[in-house]
């Protein structure tokens, strides 16, 4: 695996964007300058992340999610650590 994190990353398994092996690395986000810990998908080049609100769920069981746009910095936790 490369030293950078993908460009778009989902934490869907059902969507194409899922990978495992950066997941489970653990793969941090940095969007307009604040650490967010509820980022359910993200997209550098089009600079979007979807976060989760709070507790609620859509009629089909997943969380809701909310699309916010900005400068988005993908990191790997493992490398902002050592």
């Amino acid at each position: 695996m490369s030293d950078t994190p993908p460009d778009r990353l989902s934490a869907d398994p059902k969507s194409p964007f899922h990978d495992a092996a950066a997941l489970e690395r653990g793969v941090g986000i940095r969007f307009k300058g604040v650490e967010k810990t509820n980022v359910d998908e993200y997209c550098v080049s089009e600079g979007w992340v979807r976060v989760t609100i709070g507790t609620s769920m859509e009629r089909k069981g997943r969380p809701l999610t909310m699309r916010l746009t900005g400068e988005v910095v993908p990191y790997f936790r493992d490398e902002a650590a050592g």
